[in-house]
């Protein structure tokens, strides 16, 4: 009994590239399609982000650790923030 090729005779180097290269692309489709199946079956529905504006104090913050502006500054309008707003408008 002898050993039939589908192309008639022995593979050749190119053969065996394709061959091999086929078979890991194959191998990391199934892989990746099993890992997506498996999430999207599994996985907790995630909520959108929303974007959080940052709050005035923050911003404060932010000027200050920048060096826009010093602690005599950063501490007075911090408490103007803090305040409860009672006379802050100009007459």
């Amino acid at each position: 009994m002898t050993a039939v090729y589908w192309n008639h005779h022995d593979m050749t180097g190119w053969d065996w590239f394709a061959t091999s290269v086929g078979t890991v692309l194959f191998w990391a489709l199934l892989i990746t399609v099993a890992v997506l199946l498996y999430r999207s079956l599994t996985g907790a529905p995630q909520q959108p982000r929303t974007h959080v504006p940052p709050t005035p104090e923050q911003l404060l913050a932010e000027r200050f650790a920048r060096g826009e502006i010093d602690e005599e500054e950063y501490r007075r309008r911090l408490s103007v923030l803090r305040s409860d707003g009672v006379g802050l408008t100009k007459p």
